[in-house]
């Protein structure tokens, strides 16, 4: 195995996740109110009120696509009777609409962020990075998805998932991939690019998504004096002007 292939899946995603981890703890401590999206809903709502949900729920459902595909080893679906033509029908028509309306949404949300003037001017020069990255990303996604119509397809958790289970075992299994597609190897190329522009984009937002309101409990209200039309002590109501 070339030195290249070493560089590329062996050392870089350890620098973009080293990269990741600084870059967020930096932005925290000298940029901590910065953890925000930079809301522009007061400039324009109506294509934000379509393209925001777009974007993030089909983005949940691939990220959780991505954590099925590259944590979960193949002995354990088999165990759970769930065999291949299953598995890869899922994840060619769950895994493409996601990411159809994930690219969907960002598409709205970019034509938004062009053509008003107030949103334009809010864009930052790292968002100017980030937004075509990001673009890049999610077709590199689509064009790796679309891989499995083909009359043999690639089964990637042969493959890239072995890689990403021994990136994170810390000893990476360069050949793994090294051999995969090059629609696969684009797009793992892609992402390490973006997680290390992450902390320094509006993308950090992500870190700072209320996750604590799923789990906080009620908040109970109680009235301060006496309710309107509440009776007095003697039975009769009391109204107040």
């Amino acid at each position: 195995m070339n030195h290249l292939h070493t560089a590329l899946w062996g050392v870089l995603p350890y620098l973009a996740a080293v990269v990741l981890v600084a870059g967020t703890a930096w932005r925290h401590h000298y940029d901590r109110f910065g953890f925000t999206t930079r809301s522009s809903q007061l400039h324009e709502h109506r294509l934000l009120r379509i393209g925001g949900p777009l974007f993030h729920y089909g983005l949940l459902f691939v990220a959780a696509g991505h954590v099925v595909g590259l944590v979960v080893p193949e002995s354990f679906t088999e165990r759970l009777h769930i065999g291949e033509p299953l598995y890869h029908a899922n994840a060619l028509f769950v895994g493409g609409a996601a990411g159809l309306a994930t690219l969907t949404g960002l598409a709205i949300l970019l034509h938004r962020r062009i053509t008003v003037p107030a949103v334009r001017g809010g864009t930052s020069r790292s968002d100017r990075a980030v937004y075509p990255l990001l673009t890049a990303v999610i077709l590199a996604g689509l064009a790796a998805t679309a891989t499995t119509l083909a009359p043999h397809p690639y089964d990637y958790r042969m493959g890239v998932s072995v890689w990403f289970r021994s990136v994170l075992a810390l000893d990476p299994d360069v050949p793994a991939m090294a051999h995969a597609p090059l629609p696969y190897q684009v797009h793992a190329l892609l992402a390490m690019t973006l997680f290390a522009l992450w902390p320094f984009s509006r993308l950090v937002h992500a870190f700072t998504a209320p996750l604590g309101y799923l789990v906080r409990p009620y908040v109970v209200y109680r009235s301060r004096g006496t309710h309107a039309n509440a009776p007095d002590p003697a039975g009769r109501p009391v109204k107040h002007r």
